[in-house]
């Protein structure tokens, strides 16, 4: 893994939600999971069945709520769809929308990572200074997009047509970086996946160092 790049918030994202019935109540019903989002998807079963006790029925769907909730008593959605029904449909419809972020934090206590750079450890070791280069252009956009948050904010009203005051509390609950809070998210994660699964042991991530790689442990040892 890529040290000092992710994607990820430490409470709510507003970009990855659960919209329709409240989780509590969908035990039993059925569940639209959005085609575009393996980790989002995980992240909403293992929530639903782990964190508020259902077990609801799954269906895979493309991710456009009006036909989801036609045939499903929530679904699960990313990206643009999912800031629209958390800040425009959810409300104006009377759905309850649940921050999946929002909902990690609560249950455990620390930031959701939802996205990674890494690359298989033989293609680490034989070009370690074409990802480095990588990891520089990545921490170098992020950077930027902060340095021009307003213009960052006003090309997403544009694409979106959201609100731009809606858009500035996105832009700022977004995380992109990989510190010692975020690798023990990610490292619980991969922990609560592998137990999930009923795989004894978890994904061996591993932040790759200047010289050396650095073993993740959900007990932050190593980090």
């Amino acid at each position: 893994v890529l040290p000092e790049v992710s994607v990820g918030a430490d409470g709510p994202v507003l970009s990855v939600c659960l919209v329709g019935a409240p989780p509590e109540q969908l035990d039993g019903a059925t569940v639209s999971l959005g085609s575009t989002s393996r980790t989002s998807v995980v992240l909403a079963q293992m929530l639903l069945e782990r964190r508020w006790g259902v077990q609801p029925k799954y269906r895979s769907d493309p991710p456009d709520l009006p036909v989801m909730l036609s045939h499903a008593d929530a679904a699960v959605l990313i990206g643009d769809p999912a800031l629209s029904a958390s800040l425009v449909e959810g409300p104006a419809q009377g759905w309850t929308v649940t921050d999946l972020a929002q909902a990690w934090r609560e249950w455990t206590g620390l930031p959701m990572v939802f996205a990674v750079w890494a690359a298989r450890r033989e293609f680490a070791q034989e070009r370690g200074s074409e990802l480095e280069r990588l990891r520089q252009g990545l921490a170098g956009a992020v950077a930027h997009a902060a340095e021009h948050r307003t213009e960052v904010v006003a090309a997403a009203v544009a694409r979106s047509g959201l609100p731009a005051p809606a858009l500035e509390a996105y832009f700022a609950a977004l995380q992109f970086g990989l510190d010692e809070r975020q690798r023990a998210g990610l490292a619980s994660f991969a922990q609560s996946y592998a137990n999930y699964k009923g795989v004894s042991t978890p994904a061996d991530l591993r932040i790759l160092g200047p010289l050396t790689e650095t073993p993740v442990t959900a007990g932050g040892s190593g980090i």
